[in-house]
């Protein structure tokens, strides 16, 4: 067991005690969050398929479709949620024994392990990866301690699976997938104070996934985008928020390049309907980040379904993970309305997910 470690105490911003903000009792213990009351995902999948008309094994994205001013909104407000700049350049040297680089993709390797274990939402995932950008791109790790980098990790899954997840396990529950280390509460919440101070609270972070849906709609032929089609933006979102190559990109232009992608267009009229879709969009930006990511599918670091594959609602990775629940828990409820209230005990195949989150 890695000791504690008292260095986030300060960094509070306001005069209320720790204990009081987090809910910490004497004994460094949380109390447990409480499940939603959430049908089976078969029951789910069932409704999802009486609504639309598509079959049971499809999936649906969760991704918000947001306004013309929205979108506008959120381009302003995206670059004080990306990485400092210069974070690439950081990754590619080495700062002494620590190897960033390493670092940030064994962090990231565990993050998606844990959120395959718990069935997380994609969001929780690459919400994850932005706390963890953000944080290793202005933060100096003090020499000889490396298990920090494990704590981080552990930490920002917390953060991000307390915004996205209705369900949250204890922070000792969190911590499967082979971790390095095991670390009491009272350090994670801890850690977790350094990574909200480090990020100046700004946890609502505006990401790829903020604007996907918005430009396959706008590249559709037919205005709405196939299940296809999202089923590949989940999976180019997700690998994009993996590889370090991506984050000199702003979000915007990483999901109009992974809009452009899965929905396999490469044409010049195309990609000029892009970024004439959103007049703060960088033509030449957008298609060198379209380029990389095609570079990556040729070489087979990204493998996109095809037209023939079966969208299975059951994930098996957080590769392609997008269930039935996200978009038609709001119908199912309509359609269960005045039915007697069943409790289901939430577990890692039956969650309810957030329709949409904030973004502002």
């Amino acid at each position: 067991m890695v000791p504690g470690y008292d260095c986030a105490a300060s960094v509070l911003l306001c005069a209320e005690d720790n204990a009081a903000i987090l809910g910490l009792d004497d004994d460094g213990e949380e109390s447990s969050w409480a499940a939603a009351a959430t049908p089976p995902r078969d029951t789910v999948a069932a409704a999802a398929a009486a609504a639309t008309g598509v079959a049971v094994d499809g999936i649906l994205t969760e991704f918000p479709l947001l306004s013309d001013d929205c979108v506008a909104t959120l381009v302003e407000k995206e670059v004080e949620h990306m990485p400092a700049e210069g974070y690439l350049q950081k990754l590619q040297r080495r700062h002494g024994d620590l190897d960033l680089a390493a670092v940030r993709k064994d962090a990231i390797d565990w993050i998606w392990k844990v959120i395959e274990h718990y069935n997380f939402a994609p969001l929780t995932a690459v919400l994850s990866v932005n706390y963890l950008d953000r944080f290793l791109s202005t933060y100096e790790f003090p020499e000889g301690r490396a298990w920090m980098t494990q704590l981080l990790a552990v930490a920002c899954l917390s953060l991000a699976s307390k915004i996205e997840e209705t369900f949250v396990p204890l922070p000792l529950d969190l911590q499967v997938a082979e971790a390095k280390f095991v670390f009491e509460g009272r350090t994670i919440k801890r850690m977790e104070l350094l990574v909200l101070s480090t990020l100046k609270w700004r946890m609502h972070a505006v990401t790829a996934c903020s604007f996907v849906e918005y430009f396959l709609h706008k590249l559709s032929d037919h205005g709405a985008p196939s299940l296809l089609a999202r089923s590949r933006s989940s999976d180019l979102v997700l690998s994009t928020a993996k590889g370090a190559e991506f984050v000199v990109f702003r979000p915007s232009e990483i999901a109009a390049s992974v809009a452009l992608a899965a929905i396999g267009e490469c044409r010049s009229s195309v990609i000029e309907r892009a970024a004439s879709s959103c007049k703060y969009l960088d033509k030449e930006r957008v298609l060198r980040c379209h380029e990389m990511i095609q570079e990556k599918i040729t070489a087979g670091s990204i493998v996109l379904k095809s037209a023939g594959s079966s969208i299975s609602s059951v994930p098996q990775s957080p590769i392609g993970v997008l269930d039935a629940a996200a978009c038609l828990s709001q119908q199912s409820d309509d359609a269960t309305v005045g039915s007697p209230a069943v409790c289901y005990h939430s577990s890692s195949t039956s969650k309810r997910r957030r329709i949409t989150r904030r973004l502002l």
